[in-house]
């Protein structure tokens, strides 16, 4: 049996719809190897639930559907929603699974931290079909996907390809972020091939470099961007890492340079940060370069932190950082 959750019910004026998984998150207090920390910061996590917090951070109406378990991990995740000003109209509580976690590393160097998953079977990989509110989806002017929870479950990847239809055929924007997780997938193949299917609905197309090069086959940037606007997107952004970004639409191409920033301390997160800034412009009506620009500076800002979403600015914090960059 499972019942809903709403504690904000403005589903009829959401800018923003996205699902996903939402895990507990345990961060080292101390740097080194896992098996030698005995102190964590709990947080909560999850590739679209960070864009859902960067959104809603930049005063968007922001709405998240998924699972969570009725276990305390489940109320942390719904308790840091509600702290953030995030919609759970479509967020389920169910009664037979649980809620997953994670443990990450320490990492203040700029390097990749150790992460171990805990999250088979969890209450967010039975999400499916059942879980489809046309009435919640419908009423958000733009629907995020990232590449990450399709791949918990056949049924997820079920719920994601509905949802990129549905909000196709009501003539909604989209975008998506490939976030490629091979561990997550039954073969390259299978991901290959899924992922491409959904970015076939997409109209903001935003993989990394080597996504794009492992999803597509091919290796420049304006091959792979060629690539899925052929498939129907209307604008692709290619991240570079320290080299910015590469943009391409029908119309034009253009490089926009990395945000240099003084110490690289926590990488995790930056391509959430990233999105954050592109679908945020992009629905203020900004135009693409301006966009972009953002999107590397909030990703910019998300890894001189640590944590995963801690680095997201507020509107106030990204409209200094705006006014300084002019």
């Amino acid at each position: 049996m499972r019942k809903s959750l709403n504690i904000e019910n403005n589903m009829q004026s959401l800018d923003v719809v996205t699902y996903g998984e939402a895990m507990a998150l345990f961060v080292a207090t101390d740097t080194g190897d896992l098996c030698d920390v005995t102190t964590f910061v709990k947080r909560a996590a999850g590739a679209e639930l960070n864009v859902a917090i960067g959104l809603a951070r930049l005063g968007f109406k922001v709405g998240w559907a998924s699972r969570v378990g009725r276990d305390s991990f489940g109320r942390f995740v719904l308790k840091t929603l509600a702290d953030e000003n995030i919609d759970t109209g479509a967020v389920a509580i169910d009664d037979r699974y649980r809620t997953g976690f994670q443990l990450k590393s320490r990492c203040d160097d700029g390097s990749d931290p150790q992460i171990e998953y805990f999250r088979k079977g969890s209450a967010a990989s039975h999400l499916s079909l059942a879980d489809y509110k046309p009435e919640y989806f419908g009423a958000a002017r733009h629907l995020h996907l990232s590449g990450v929870a399709p791949a918990i479950s056949e049924t997820s990847f079920e719920l994601a390809l509905h949802l990129a239809q549905e909000m196709r055929a009501a003539g909604k924007t989209i975008s998506f972020d490939p976030n490629l997780r091979p561990m997550l997938w039954s073969s390259r193949e299978v991901m290959v091939e899924r992922l491409n299917k959904l970015a076939s609905y997409g109209d903001w197309i935003m993989p990394g470099l080597e996504e794009g090069r492992i999803l597509t086959g091919l290796d420049s940037p304006r091959e792979i961007a060629d690539f899925y606007l052929s498939g129907g997107a209307k604008k692709v952004v290619i991240k570079l890492g320290e080299k910015g970004a590469y943009v391409r639409t029908a119309e034009c191409e253009i490089t926009v340079p990395a945000t240099q920033v003084p110490k690289v301390i926590d990488t995790v997160g930056a391509g959430d940060g990233f999105a954050v800034g592109i679908i945020s412009a992009l629905l203020e009506g900004r135009d693409l370069a301006f966009a972009v620009g953002r999107g590397n500076r909030i990703g910019g800002m998300a890894i001189q932190v640590i944590g995963d979403s801690e680095g997201l600015p507020t509107r106030a914090r990204l409209d200094q950082e705006e006014l300084i960059a002019l």
